[in-house]
């Protein structure tokens, strides 16, 4: 299954998400993407979700911590792929291409839904310390169908990837700063007029998805005096400005491959990525930073500290030739999102396989894992960090 999945993700990644250049290639470029999916896989899987560092939390509703930069700088580096990639066809936009492009789209998505489904799948396959047949377990898994998430990471790298590549093609990737600013603009404005703020089932947001998919399809977020809210962070509504951090992206790639020398090309990014840091905190005091949301202000921000860490990546690989430490990045880097998709399985596996553990008990690799762990460093937090820390390793 494994195998299948990593060719239905090389086919995906191919072509547009593929930063590996053979000429004037930018080892930086891996690095960041690398760095990127390391992340996400850490802050994917703790040890316990009890016991977790603070900025290693996603942050609960306004503000932002390093956990909320992690998605938005694939997205922004996704943007970036996709510059390089169609600047080596001349941007040939034909109907081959929009073939390929509704075909990327739709698997990538796809990929996202069954790995939405799988966990439900596999937790109920393994379910035997309750004593059920196989034949209920089965009818267990059918009913989970009921309650599947539609949307998720992937499918929202999906869309915005869909989207973005399409308005570059039609507008022959002219006009890009207009259309972030339509894009943005108009999002900000049915965020004040659609209560776009609240974390509440009358956000325009979560009325969207729920009228499109039902609550029984969406994610639930916490709050503190209501409790779980049917309110997707991927939301489809939401969409709208990750559509523009990918332009963002494909901006800084034509500032990277239009720029004649290294030194020109890391003083465009750290030059873009100060005015977006600018604009975003400006602006923050009258739309905060969500990433739940996907705020315009934290398009910015995220997109400026996206900039500026390439920018800076470029200097200390591309120029002062520092490599050796980047060695580990640089493979997660290379197929970043096959990673991502076996970093998930992994996960399920490990929490839902049962292990015989004696008297009728049964554990499982990660309760194994973090008890081991857990009993050489003794502090729970410590020992969560160092479980993520080993599932990355793992990859």
């Amino acid at each position: 299954m494994l195998l299948y999945l990593q060719i239905i993700v090389n086919r995906v990644v191919q072509i547009h998400m593929n930063t590996n250049i053979k000429s004037n290639r930018l080892l930086s470029l891996d690095v960041m993407r690398g760095l990127t999916i390391a992340g996400m896989i850490m802050v994917n899987n703790p040890g316990t979700w009890k016991y977790v560092y603070a900025p290693l939390r996603h942050a609960s509703w306004n503000g932002i911590t390093p956990t909320d930069l992690v998605f938005p700088f694939f997205m922004f580096m996704m943007g970036v792929a996709v510059y390089f990639s169609l600047s080596k066809s001349n941007f040939a936009f034909d109907k081959k291409f929009y073939v390929k492009l509704i075909r990327r789209s739709v698997l990538l998505f796809l990929i996202g839904l069954i790995l939405n489904w799988l966990g439900g799948f596999v937790y109920t396959l393994f379910r035997v310390e309750d004593g059920l047949s196989f034949a209920d377990r089965m009818a267990a898994v059918y009913k989970q169908f009921e309650s599947l998430r539609i949307l998720g990471v992937l499918q929202r790298l999906a869309l915005a990837y869909f989207f973005a590549v399409l308005i570059m093609a039609l507008t022959r990737k002219r006009y890009v700063w207009p259309i972030i600013a339509v894009l943005l603009g108009g999002y900000t404005l049915a965020l004040y007029l659609g209560n776009g703020f609240e974390l509440s089932d009358t956000n325009l947001i979560a009325i969207v998805d729920n009228s499109l998919f039902g609550s029984s399809h969406i994610y639930r977020l916490w709050h503190p005096e209501n409790g779980a809210v049917a309110f997707d962070p991927e939301g489809l509504f939401s969409t709208i400005p990750s559509i523009a951090h990918v332009l963002i992206g494909f901006y800084a790639g034509r500032l990277i491959l239009d720029s004649k020398t290294i030194d020109l090309k890391i003083e465009k990014l750290l030059m873009l990525g100060t005015c977006l840091l600018f604009a975003g905190y400006l602006l923050s005091y009258g739309c905060p930073i969500n990433k739940s949301i996907w705020s315009p202000t934290f398009v910015l921000v995220t997109c400026g500290a996206g900039a500026q860490l390439l920018g800076f990546l470029m200097w200390v690989i591309d120029v002062k030739g520092c490599k050796k430490w980047a060695m580990p990045f640089e493979s997660f880097g290379v197929n970043p999102l096959f990673l991502y998709v076996l970093a998930a399985v992994l996960g399920v596996l490990f929490s839902a396989i049962p292990i015989p553990a004696g008297n009728g008990n049964y554990t499982s690799i990660h309760a194994l894992l973090l008890d081991g762990i857990t009993f050489l460093f003794g502090d729970p937090y410590l020992s969560s960090l160092i479980y993520a820390l080993v599932f990355v390793s793992i990859n």
